[in-house]
């Protein structure tokens, strides 16, 4: 089967799980407790303003109207104005997308900095005290919380030595940079860790393989068996955690970016949430989802390039 044929027909299975995700976020945004109305008009408003509002928005329809024209809309690209805004969701989500975008490709190459080199240096002292060190300070990572790993860079590395900013995503390239360093680190931290366990094991598993105890018995220079005998297929298995962490990973800034103030997708889905902004709420959610999807096909597609016996199906 031909990579494109391939996408096709992922893209087509993407939907029905687009629907279905449509159904759970338009129920689940409805069982907040609240009224969107009256968050909407204050707490001095009338009854009368408040049921304005409701009409205005929509709430007063049935359920299956409302889903209806939710689903309707959203076919079109409309995916209504926001609440908390005052202005279209497809405006604002493209405001922030490229920041939280950013923030989840610097997250995973600093991941992939700290765990490579240290996975392979585990790897290769196993049993000893290098792969003992490596493992426990891993371990300890692995068990503290995302949000208390950024609340401690941020105390000590932004409060009290002021090396990098408190928050904020900066204008130019190199601004972003510096500005999204923390918090990348933070994230980079807890993933880096899961990713070097899986290699690590991935890579002690292949040194042991037969066909690397031949390439060292034909002679073989080290640095060619590691790098084309080794990583290649040690990396089969760490790329499909990849993929998952960097869903998992979209789906955590949600915290990191409120702990640091980053103006992202997740910090805005936390604001909407606050305000009951059911718009901006269901257009978040569709678009993490989105992304998370894309990032499996991506994660398919690159698995069959690594390894030849894979075949798209």
């Amino acid at each position: 089967m031909s990579s494109l044929s391939y996408i096709f027909k992922r893209l087509l299975l993407m939907i029905p799980t687009f629907f279905l995700v449509m159904v759970i976020i338009f129920m689940l945004v409805r069982l907040l407790p609240g009224d969107p109305a009256i968050a909407m008009a204050g707490d001095r408003a009338s009854d009368a303003d408040i049921q304005a509002i409701r009409e205005r928005l929509g709430l007063t329809q049935p359920m299956l109207v409302q889903f209806w024209l939710f689903l309707s809309n959203t076919v079109q690209g409309d995916l209504g104005r926001s609440i908390l805004m005052r202005t279209d969701v497809a405006s604002v989500i493209a405001d922030r997308l490229p920041i939280t975008v950013f923030l989840a490709v610097y997250s995973v190459v600093l991941s992939l900095l700290i765990a490579g080199p240290l996975a392979f240096v585990a790897a290769l002292n196993r049993g000893r005290w290098p792969d003992a060190v490596i493992r426990t300070v891993f371990q300890v990572g692995l068990s503290m919380p995302v949000f208390y790993i950024g609340l401690v860079l941020l105390t000590f590395l932004a409060a009290q030595l002021r090396l990098f900013p408190v928050g904020g995503y900066g204008d130019t390239f190199g601004e972003r940079l510096y500005h999204l360093f923390l918090p990348s680190v933070t994230v980079a931290l807890y993933t880096s860790a899961i990713i070097m366990r899986n290699l690590r094991s991935a890579i002690i598993e292949v040194l042991d393989a037969e066909y690397v105890q031949f390439a060292r018995a034909k002679g073989l220079p080290p640095r060619l068996i590691l790098g084309r005998h080794v990583l290649r297929n040690a990396l089969i298995s760490t790329v499909t955690l990849l993929g998952l962490s960097i869903g998992n990973l979209m789906s955590g800034t949600l915290v990191t970016e409120t702990v640091f103030a980053v103006p992202g997708m997740g910090r805005l889905m936390l604001e909407a949430i606050f305000a009951r902004d059911y718009p901006l709420i269901q257009g978040l959610t569709l678009t993490f989802a989105l992304l998370v999807s894309l990032v499996f096909l991506m994660t398919d597609l690159f698995q069959s390039r690594l390894d030849p016996r894979m075949r798209l199906q």
